[in-house]
């Protein structure tokens, strides 16, 4: 049985997740993080690409200024070529941590361990089985945009929380919650059922069940 998906996000009034340059802006409030944090402090596990390594350098951990005690999730990075830093802060220690590799890269992590799936990029109904095997039942996916449409689009997506802050990014390039190839016609839209809308400070939160 794989694992629950909850994907979250934050995005602008315009629908934007980072600046042109993609490189993240605070966009979540206090109440938000708030929330992110207890999310996070559920799961079992929360991932990102490499991208959000790249360009944000995230800790994906909980910090005890929201959630007393945090029971830390382990950390899942996707990395088909292997680019993650040797200094990136997924690589600390903080907690444990998984490099997603393919068969075209082999290299070895500190404070990590690499596991191999796919040839060329990295196969998510494989890595779902994985996940399933080590007991993680509960997967926090938190981006970026190419990652987030992909577990979208090959149907392993159980539920989307998006916050939209009360602000404009605008950009023509600026990315958005879901990115990759998108919708080739009418018929590939995914559908979603809305479950929950919430004021949540200056911002709202929606909450959604992907329909597979």
């Amino acid at each position: 049985m794989a694992p629950h998906v909850i994907i979250n996000c934050a995005m602008s009034a315009d629908g934007k997740i980072a600046l042109p340059i993609r490189r993240q802006t605070r966009i979540s409030n206090e109440e938000d993080m708030r929330r992110v944090h207890e999310l996070r402090h559920r799961c079992d596990a929360v991932l990102v690409g490499i991208g959000t390594v790249i360009a944000d350098d995230p800790k994906l951990t909980v910090k005890e200024k929201y959630v007393p005690m945090p029971r830390q999730p382990i950390r899942i990075v996707l990395d088909s070529k292997c680019r993650t830093p040797k200094d990136a802060e997924v690589l600390s220690g903080a907690a444990p941590t998984l490099i997603i590799i393919t068969e075209q890269c082999k290299k070895d992590f500190p404070n990590a361990e690499e596991i191999t799936c796919g040839e060329e990029k990295v196969d998510l109904h494989r890595l779902m089985e994985i996940l399933d095997e080590r007991g993680i039942k509960r997967l926090l996916v938190e981006g970026g945009e190419s990652v987030i449409w992909s577990f979208i689009n090959e149907g392993l997506a159980d539920e989307m929380f998006i916050f939209m802050g009360s602000m404009i990014i605008g950009g023509d390039i600026s990315p958005t919650p879901a990115g990759g190839e998108g919708a080739a016609s009418e018929d590939d839209i995914i559908p979603l059922t809305l479950r929950d809308v919430k004021r949540v400070g200056d911002g709202v939160l929606v909450h959604y069940e992907v329909n597979r």
